[in-house]
């Protein structure tokens, strides 16, 4: 009778420490979880959206950022362009796994000749489903861009009308252009999106996009 008592308190003593070492287990993977869902949310993320106009006519100011030099060294490689401005930047703070979505009126995109086109704004939109830091197999982290989404209206000038005093008047049409899908980089290095072609005159906008955690 006392060794089944004993055998019947090991059995207890036993499921007593395999239940605390599990809860304890439990805990720490709880407390783990946590510290990595906080640290996720503390990071913040500068996306950096470029857009460059490949043109083969003369660009008034050639000068490009830094930190583009070795973009435009690909392009030039790469596309049959003579030369490339910058039409606009767009800088953007995002929470680490959150959205972004933006849109705003610019210039026109081309350099066509005539001051009637100078005056014809473009309307863009840029929008990214989720941004977020990820581990690669390199163990240096990436940038994956989920549902990157870049349209645009561009102003585009056809042959127009012939006014009663035999003037022609320029006719413009509005243009859609865009492109959607995913992308992954290194931190805080630009990288060629895609490139657009955009009318007649054979330029074309090339998206580049960069993005790097921020200070809290």
């Amino acid at each position: 009778m006392k060794r089944k008592f004993l055998s019947a308190l090991l059995l207890m003593l036993c499921a007593t420490f395999w239940l605390t070492a599990d809860i304890k287990a439990q805990d720490t993977n709880t407390t783990q979880t946590t510290k990595q869902v906080t640290a996720n949310d503390e990071i913040n993320l500068e996306t950096q959206l470029y857009l460059i106009v490949g043109t083969n006519q003369e660009v008034p100011d050639p000068k490009l950022p830094v930190s583009l030099e070795g973009v435009v060294k690909q392009l030039r490689a790469n596309l049959p362009f003579k030369n490339y401005r910058l039409a606009a930047t767009m800088i953007n703070r995002v929470k680490n796994e959150g959205r972004l979505e933006l849109s705003w009126i610019g210039g026109p995109m081309t350099l066509a000749a005539g001051p009637t086109p100078a005056l014809n704004p473009s309307f863009s939109n840029f929008s990214i489903r989720m941004v977020k830091v990820a581990p690669a197999s390199s163990g240096e982290p990436i940038v994956q861009m989920q549902g990157f989404n870049f349209g645009a209206r561009v102003p585009i000038q056809v042959a127009g009308a012939i006014a009663a005093n035999g003037a022609v008047a320029p006719t413009i049409n509005y243009e859609r252009t865009g492109v959607a899908t995913d992308v992954s980089m290194r931190e805080g290095e630009p990288v060629i999106v895609g490139t657009l072609n955009i009318g007649p005159s054979g330029d074309a906008i090339i998206l580049v996009v960069s993005a790097k955690r921020t200070p809290k």
